[in-house]
């Protein structure tokens, strides 16, 4: 790998104790590389060169900076399958998915180059006093942006991208898990024009302290978080003592709704998508299954057909359908998931065992008879598991699928249009995918409400999340 070593104000440094860690390649558990693990006074030499890059990157016309990002997206585009090897060495992902999460990763830079020149304020009169109202969008200052190991790629570019559209600096911590991936982005973007200091990362192993420095920093006034909402509380009140601007996208605990006259197609395949997408690695999969008593036993049939075809193997085979899971930590509790389930009562239709050797594998598992008490439906799984309860009555579903703390995105399957949506409008959910198993989109405000998160990416939201809104009254 040739990329490891910390990336501060363009330049590649070891950390100031020269500390490193080793990341792991999931299938095989074999060493990738050794990377450099960023001290205190690391993160100060981020925070003094983005500083200094932001000075000039903020003054620049809306047009310059939608120039650079569009040359972003063009470089990676044209290396896609490049930062596809990178994701799958160090996620575990099959080939096809992390091609995937590559290309949506690029198309942040996109998005957001056309989102650049559309911060738009406006002038109007105010009808008591009669002065000008004068409302308008600047950059809100250094921004600290904390990334998750699930999309190595995209959970970055989408913090990236529209805080260099609103004219911010970035500090990036990326997970320990998977750094190597972003740092491998930092070439592209000095090649696409980003200035040197306004794109700094920071591999650590110690992000909590790390962290926390940057956020009690006077110069950082965004904090950007992609994770548990357990470390997502931590980082909430970290930012409390500087009053910092957090977009918070946190766990999730997504329902998915097949009703009675869904379109079994759409809602397997819909299905599919939301559950083994990234390998059910992801706050967006589907956690808890809820089908109809008179569509259970056809969906169970053949959603267990389509997990049981699924080719589990080294991601790099171009054959393979399902990857390992990221880490030991992440396969042993899918496995005690299973384990618990089965134990209060359910049923397995397939997978369900953990097989022997290297990487950190398991296999697509369907299970049936999935009690309340289960600890899977009350946790997110992370992984690919397939919970399956049934239920009768729309009322009664709605109760559970809205009873949890979580509320990122739920699924509902129907060919019902004006009941489908009267019951998505009852879900307390900052999302829907509705005869969809796919609801990330650049275009779109992507978040959850309440414990899975605050503020929005993606969408004309996303690039707001790092301004600040500035009203000026005046009178001529």
């Amino acid at each position: 790998m040739e990329f490891t070593d910390l990336y501060i104000n363009g330049h590649w440094r070891e950390g100031a104790d020269k500390v490193r860690f080793d990341v792991l390649n999931p299938a095989t558990e074999e060493v990738l590389a050794s990377v450099a693990s960023a001290e205190i006074a690391d993160a100060d030499a981020a925070l003094d060169a983005a500083e200094a890059a932001m000075k000039d990157w903020a003054a620049r016309t809306p047009r310059e900076r939608s120039e650079v990002l569009r040359k972003a997206w063009e470089l990676m585009t044209a290396r896609l399958d490049e930062f596809a090897t990178y994701i799958t060495l160090e996620n575990g992902k099959a080939g096809v998915d992390a091609k995937g999460e590559a290309t949506y990763a690029a198309e942040f830079f996109r998005w957001f180059a056309e989102e650049a020149v559309r911060a738009d304020g406006l002038i109007t009169h105010a009808p008591a006093s009669g002065a000008r109202i004068i409302v308008q969008h600047k950059p809100a200052g250094l921004a600290v942006l904390v990334t998750p190991w699930n999309y190595p790629a995209a959970m970055g570019t989408r913090k990236i991208a529209p805080a260099l559209a609103a004219g911010c600096g970035v500090i990036i911590k990326p997970a320990s898990e998977t750094p190597l991936t972003m740092l491998a982005l930092m070439p592209l973007l000095e090649e696409a024009g980003v200035p040197k200091g306004l794109v700094n990362v920071l591999p650590s192993r110690r992000t909590g302290a790390l962290v926390d420095h940057m956020l009690h920093d006077p110069r950082v006034r965004v904090v950007s978080f992609t994770g548990s909402t357990g470390v997502g509380r931590k980082l909430l009140k970290s930012a409390a003592d500087q009053v910092l601007k957090p977009a918070m996208e946190l766990g999730g605990n997504a329902p998915c709704i097949v009703f009675d006259d869904a379109d079994m197609d759409t809602a397997i395949e819909g299905t599919m998508l939301a559950k083994m997408r990234n390998l059910g690695e992801a706050c967006t999969a589907a956690n808890r299954i809820y089908v109809h008593e008179a569509v259970a036993e056809e969906f169970t049939r053949r959603l267990t057909e389509r997990m049981q075809a699924l080719k589990v193997g080294d991601g790099t085979d171009p054959s393979v359908d399902v990857g390992p899971l990221v880490n030991a930590d992440t396969r042993d509790k899918v496995a005690d998931f299973v384990s618990d389930a089965v134990a209060k009562g359910a049923k397995i239709t397939c997978g369900g065992t953990m097989p022997n050797g290297k990487g950190f594998f398991y296999p697509p598992t369907v299970l049936t008879n999935v009690p309340e008490t289960a600890e899977c439906v009350k946790d997110e799984i992370f992984g690919p598991v397939a919970a399956i309860q049934t239920f009768t009555d729309q009322e009664d579903v709605i109760r559970r699928a809205n009873d949890t703390e979580y509320g990122l995105v739920a699924y509902v399957f129907s060919e019902d249009f004006k009941r489908a949506m009267q019951v998505c409008e009852r879900l307390e959910y900052g999302m829907v995918g509705l005869n969809r198993g796919l609801v990330s989109d650049p275009a779109a405000p992507f978040g959850g409400v309440k414990q899975s998160g605050l503020g929005r990416e993606g969408g004309h939201e996303g690039m707001l999340e790092f301004m600040e809104t500035q009203y000026i009254s005046a009178s001529w």
